[in-house]
């Protein structure tokens, strides 16, 4: 889900702020569970994940630990 997200908000956007945006949507929209679930699981998704997706969730890791 978060890369489609990233597909979906990074078009005519700086990296920067695609990515800030990724992350204000997951803040906004995300249930605290889901949002708890990928910061645990970054480290073994990190490969899968855009890599515009991956620093939002990085973001969120920050912000969350």
């Amino acid at each position: 889900m978060a890369n489609q997200i990233a597909d979906n908000l990074r078009h005519g956007a700086s990296e920067e702020v695609a990515v800030e945006q990724i992350h204000n949507h997951m803040e906004k929209f995300w249930a605290r569970p889901m949002k708890r679930r990928i910061v645990a699981d970054l480290d073994i998704i990190a490969a899968e994940l855009d890599p515009l997706a991956r620093r939002a969730v990085e973001r969120l890791a920050a912000k969350h630990a």
